[in-house]
């Protein structure tokens, strides 16, 4: 295994790629698990307010990431894009550390950070140039890149929860973010292939704006796009609700959010790096499948067993399949648009909004019916049903392709 990943310290491009995942991936652990419960609890937002930010931020995420992706397929300006993302994850951060109010928090949470997570599809398409040199280990490559973003919220998380309960504020994780950007803005300026300088082709699209974005909404692509929206919305709903769950169970905290969160990120790197050896015996989307079942095992019974010890067993499903469906989809993805790296790592940009908007609206309409407990039901059902219609699709066009 060892032998298969050497690139990722042997290639400067994929150690780049490695190292800024490092450090953003400390970023979003501290962030995280905590932006609903600031939002919330300590700034003073309604669940269905906090809902509508939610959804703003997917809606400019989405415009920032299909641009850039489609800009940079068009124009050698990778480095321009990822400085400014960077930038603007910065500023985000930095706004909340200096204007903690609601005003600043619509800003940060829904302006400025969508904006700057842009950097992350920049990556992708990155390691995405990369990985060509190396076709048959590109599975396992994109899974150990995916598996260096997780990795610091094993280290980061912990730290959050024995500083947590030992006095500081929640809301130092806002300026130990913006340093944190700072860092990758300097990292990125400083290492960031120049543009032409690379190993490797980076053939433009030749593409106008509007035909690209004709190719991305062609009926196949989007289609699966969404369908792998609803599978990652699992996701981002455990992270909204993890928080507001433990902060509301008698005998829980802060500090348990973080080390649980932590728990379950750092036994996803060990499963992230095996996975694409489960592709052995199972297709791609048969794992997708089994991968959501269990996350949403873990999804559905948080909320109604946190108080007791048992929380903890969750923390194996909620890693095994947390793995799969934060690795898979990736490369599914970019095989949809193989020519454009930008588009085609533009669309996990749009399976996170979509994801992102379909948990918004779960969770407004569970809190607003009956809680915490039917929100965390509702996005389990479309998460499975999504990745089971997924499968459906793809059996249904090699069907077809068979026939012909």
């Amino acid at each position: 295994m060892l032998q298969s990943l050497s690139p990722l310290w042997r290639d400067p491009a994929l150690r780049l790629v490695v190292l800024i995942f490092l450090l953003t991936g400390a970023l979003i652990s501290s962030l995280a698990p905590y932006m609903s419960l600031i939002g919330i609890t300590r700034i003073g937002f309604s669940e269905q307010a906090y809902s509508v930010i939610l959804v703003v931020a997917s809606v400019l995420s989405l415009a920032s990431a299909i641009g850039i992706g489609i800009l940079t397929d068009q124009r050698p300006l990778r480095r321009q894009m990822a400085l400014l993302s960077a930038l603007l994850l910065t500023l985000g951060n930095g706004v909340m550390w200096l204007f903690p109010t609601k005003f600043g928090f619509a800003i940060s949470h829904a302006v400025l950070l969508p904006f700057g997570f842009t950097l992350f599809i920049l990556l992708f398409a990155l390691s995405h140039l990369a990985t060509q040199a190396y076709p048959e280990t590109r599975d396992a490559l994109v899974s150990a890149v995916r598996a260096s973003f997780a990795l610091p919220f094993v280290v980061v998380l912990p730290l959050w929860s024995v500083a947590l309960r030992s006095g500081i504020d929640v809301m130092a994780v806002y300026p130990f973010a913006t340093i944190l950007g700072a860092v990758t803005l300097a990292v990125i300026w400083f290492s960031w292939p120049q543009n032409g300088a690379s190993t490797w082709k980076d053939r433009k699209s030749g593409l106008s704006f509007g035909q690209s974005v004709r190719e991305m909404a062609e009926k196949p692509v989007l289609f699966r796009v969404m369908l792998l929206g609803a599978v990652a919305s699992a996701a981002t709903l455990y992270i909204v609700l993890v928080g507001l769950v433990f902060s509301q169970t008698p005998g829980r905290d802060a500090g348990d959010t973080a080390l649980y969160v932590g728990l379950v990120a750092g036994a996803e790197v060990p499963f992230m790096l095996l996975a694409p050896r489960l592709l052995r015996h199972f297709g791609k989307v048969e794992l997708i499948v089994i991968g959501t079942a269990l996350y949403c095992v873990h999804l559905v019974f948080l909320p109604f067993i946190a108080a007791t010890g048992f929380v903890w067993l969750l923390i194996l499903p909620a890693s095994l399949g947390g793995a799969i469906i934060l690795t898979l989809p990736i490369a599914y993805l970019q095989d949809l648009l193989a020519a454009r790296p930008g588009a085609g790592s533009s669309l996990i940009s749009l399976q996170r909004v979509a994801g992102d908007t379909i948990c918004a609206v779960t969770f407004a309409l569970g809190t607003y019916v009956a809680g915490y407990g039917l929100a965390a039901f509702i996005g389990a059902a479309v998460a499975v049903t999504g990745a089971l219609v997924l499968l459906w699709a793809d059996r249904a066009d090699q069907s077809i392709a068979r026939r012909r």
